[in-house]
């Protein structure tokens, strides 16, 4: 039985998630490595504040780095611009806020490559769950920390 987690996203996401990987296996950690060495030679480890901010910028890398390893190994790829029905994983979804004369434009994402300022959002973030399997001409109601907001599907594609 496999319990580890999955991680949904396009191939486009994991092809970054994969550079980053390798930026902060062969480069940073080597470069950080010279750091705690140069630092370290610097005599007494107690009082090196050089040393100390190395430490924990080492700690803050490789929790990264597992991170990176933890998505990459547990990705599951989604097909953008699939035929949508109803709105799922990889469809672009088009709404209006209740109130609101412009709609809006989303990609349906998975948690790793959600960022709204670029129209995608996660599945998992309150509009994704209150829009997953809607159709067109659904309205869904949305709990925010503005409040309640609603929302209208008016194309998916």
């Amino acid at each position: 039985m496999n319990d580890l987690p999955t991680y949904p996203m396009t191939a486009a996401a994991l092809e970054k998630l994969k550079a980053e990987y390798k930026q902060k296996t062969e480069v940073e950690r080597l470069a950080l490595a010279a750091r705690l060495k140069a630092a370290i030679e610097l005599g007494d480890l107690s009082e090196n504040a050089e040393y100390t901010t190395a430490k924990e910028a080492q700690g803050f890398l490789e929790g990264r780095i597992q991170q990176l390893q933890a998505m990459i190994r547990g990705a599951v790829i989604i097909e953008e611009g699939q035929a949508c029905d109803t709105v799922q994983l990889g469809c672009r979804v088009t709404v209006l806020e209740e109130n609101e004369e412009e709609p809006e434009v989303f990609l349906i994402v998975g948690m790793v490559e959600a960022n709204p300022r670029e129209g995608k959002i996660s599945i998992e973030s309150p509009l994704g769950e209150a829009i997953a399997g809607a159709k067109v001409g659904d309205c869904v109601t949305v709990k925010a920390p503005a409040g309640i907001l609603k929302f209208k599907v008016l194309d998916i594609q």
